[in-house]
């Protein structure tokens, strides 16, 4: 699929209303905000927990880490329901409202990487960046995919693994439609079973090691990324490395303070203790 459709789909976005108006309500305001792996044009996408995330945070400045839409499916099958329109819309706005917005690509949307160096409606796209913590750090910001060896070496290997992926993720929201009808939390059973896989862990530990080895290499004091989809903060050998996680199977944003600290939110945990304190609010009543 050509580089043509999505920016016509992102004009034509631009100046339409969103399906979901923003609501009124007070958000949490952040130094910066990073969140990648949404993968828009999947039904794996949550978009449902994301809009209410974007709803619910500011930012000086917020980086799109890369698999923002996910063109491997879309050039499959195309999929792009109204929810997708408002999440895009949403991002746009924050341009609009004089937020910073970079925009990095990944491997699901690299037809965009031809576009590196060029601004786009406020939405600055590169391939990698450097950012300034409040107190002072450099750190790498890129998705990446540069650094999976199956990507590298096998990229068919890549795309059936995608197919397997989509799969789960189905079955991941099937689980969750039934769990929201009993009134439960989002839950992901793609992550679970991530993590109950030996290999799939040995996988993110030394992808991990990897690109805090290629931010030493390069002289800066951390790196942020994406691409596997596990949030993280840790030390690794005195790199400081940050996944943003993604919007598939955690739902997880970074975000900085204004006095540099760093957090991962997990969004899905937010929502329940909000819904959480809202029961209890109304008992009390």
């Amino acid at each position: 699929m050509s580089p043509l459709p999505f920016a016509a789909i992102l004009s034509e976005i631009d100046q339409s209303a969103p399906f979901a108006p923003e609501p009124e309500r007070r958000r949490t305001r952040y130094r910066t905000i990073w969140i990648s792996d949404v993968h828009l044009g999947t039904r794996g996408c949550n978009a449902r927990l994301l809009i209410d995330f974007l709803d619910s945070t500011d930012s000086d400045t917020m980086y799109l880490v890369g698999d923002i839409i996910d063109g491997w499916r879309l050039r499959r099958r195309f999929y792009w329901p109204a929810e997708h329109n408002d999440i895009v819309w949403r991002i746009l706005k924050r341009a609009r409202r004089g937020t910073r917005l970079v925009y990095i690509p990944g491997n699901h949307d690299e037809m965009f990487r031809q576009f590196a160096g060029l601004n786009f409606g406020g939405v600055e796209i590169r391939r990698k960046a450097i950012h300034e913590t409040a107190d002072g750090r450099r750190l790498l910001v890129l998705h990446g995919d540069e650094f999976d060896a199956v990507m590298l070496a096998h990229r068919w290997l890549a795309h059936v693994g995608d197919v397997a992926y989509g799969l789960l993720m189905r079955a991941n929201h099937v689980v969750n439609v039934i769990r929201r009808r009993f009134g439960m939390p989002y839950w992901s059973l793609s992550r679970h079973a991530k993590h109950k896989v030996k290999n799939a862990v040995e996988f993110i530990s030394r992808f991990e090691e990897v690109v805090a080895h290629e931010a030493a290499m390069r002289g800066v004091d951390g790196v942020v990324c994406g691409h596997i989809h596990t949030p993280e903060i840790r030390d690794i050998a005195g790199v400081a490395y940050y996944n943003d996680g993604d919007w598939v199977e955690g739902c997880t944003a970074l975000v900085e303070h204004f006095d540099g600290r760093m957090e991962v939110l997990h969004w899905a945990d937010e929502v329940a203790a909000r819904a959480s304190a809202t029961r209890a609010g109304a008992l009390a009543a």
